[in-house]
């Protein structure tokens, strides 16, 4: 009997691989080396992949930001102050005659008057009596100059008879001379009287409006009374702007100004008229009155503030935005010729709806960060992004 022997192991393989024939044998290789090739290359795409990576990865890790260049524009100068409203011109009114009682209060504060309006009447029965004992004496007085001057004609008609001689015309003449001189000297006497009584009553010096009322029916009033009304000339009103004494050097009459009253929303428009020539020795500040036209809302004694536009100049205009602040001041970040962040120190000036000026530290042509500036640090790298100023 034949048996065959199961073979097992390398002898197994050889006899598969020279049963797979010698085509088979070939191409094996050349599988391999395709292999290795394919490997050898998407290892160098993946080495070549990997800077791409890194330099994406180092772009999005510097950030953009808008970058403005202002430039110069003109802007008003101004001067903040605040102080407190008055009369541009208070008239105290009092007694001018020897007084008496008060009969009657005509006026309130908040009228308006004219000139020579009656505030208050004065009782006046005893001043009216001598006044008509002044005007009877009048009557006296032309009487006894009407007997003198016809006894002065009768004796001229007789001299030339030679029944009167000239001294006694010349004595006549004397008589009828002093009774019209008595005459003059009665009418003088009740003008004076007249102007006594019209005296008594409290007027007005000139228009204006009654700012305020010290006095009331029944009282006593005289000399020494004290005011009784104070008016404001014209309905005048100004403000006593209280300035420090380096903002005050740049004042001068005539520098327009925007009063704000405390209490209220309404601004009016003034002009500086008086410069103070002192300065305050406690406070190292002066006083810049602004006349104010009248209005309901401007009260003497109230308080105010006052934006005085002492001139104009040329300054860089920021956003806010692009304005930072710290313990050490105002500053922005400018972007240098790097790209790279850097702090610049500023002095600001006025703010509006414009922007904020810039008194000092900027030229206007440096590329400044206009938003986002809390987010940078100095020195950091940016993208920046430029946009004109409007």
């Amino acid at each position: 009997m034949n048996y065959e022997t199961p073979l097992a192991g390398e002898d197994a393989a050889l006899v598969d691989d020279m049963s797979a024939g010698p085509g088979r044998r070939r191409w094996m290789p050349i599988a391999a080396g395709a292999a290795i090739a394919l490997i050898i290359v998407a290892l160098w795409l993946s080495m070549r992949e990997k800077p791409a990576a890194t330099t994406d990865t180092a772009a999005q890790a510097v950030p953009s930001v808008t970058v403005i260049s202002p430039g110069q524009s003109a802007v008003e100068r101004t001067v903040s102050a605040t102080g407190s409203l008055a009369a541009r011109v208070e008239m105290p009114v009092g007694v001018v005659g020897e007084g008496g009682e008060v009969r009657q209060v005509l006026v309130q504060p908040g009228d308006w008057v004219r000139a020579g309006q009656t505030l208050a009447v004065i009782e006046r029965s005893v001043q009216t009596e001598q006044a008509r004992s002044l005007a009877a004496q009048i009557e006296v007085a032309r009487a006894d100059a009407k007997l003198a001057q016809a006894q002065l004609d009768r004796a001229k008609a007789l001299v030339a008879r030679g029944f009167i001689s000239q001294a006694d015309i010349d004595q006549r003449t004397a008589t009828r001379d002093a009774a019209q001189a008595r005459v003059n000297v009665a009418v003088a006497q009740l003008a004076e009287q007249r102007a006594r009584n019209g005296r008594l009553d409290i007027r007005a010096p000139a228009a204006g409006l009654v700012l305020t009322r010290d006095v009331e029916p029944g009282q006593i009033v005289g000399s020494g009374s004290g005011v009784l009304f104070r008016m404001a000339r014209g309905g005048e009103m100004e403000m006593l702007a209280q300035v420090g004494e380096n903002d005050l050097a740049m004042l001068r009459p005539g520098n327009s100004a925007m009063v704000k009253p405390v209490g209220g929303s309404d601004q009016f428009a003034g002009r500086v008229w008086q410069v103070s020539p002192v300065i305050d020795p406690q406070n190292r500040q002066g006083i810049a009155r602004i006349a104010v036209p009248y209005h309901a809302a401007i009260r003497p004694g109230g308080f105010a503030a006052a934006t005085i536009v002492s001139g104009s100049g040329q300054s860089a205009v920021l956003p806010e935005s692009a304005v930072q602040s710290d313990d050490k001041g105002n500053y922005v970040y400018i972007i240098g010729k790097d790209d790279r962040v850097a702090r610049r120190d500023i002095t600001v000036g006025q703010v509006s709806d414009a922007g904020v000026s810039v008194k000092s530290g900027l030229t206007g042509q440096e590329r400044i960060v206009e938003t986002a500036g809390a987010f940078l640090t100095p020195g950091q790298k940016v993208k920046p992004e430029f946009r004109k100023a409007q």
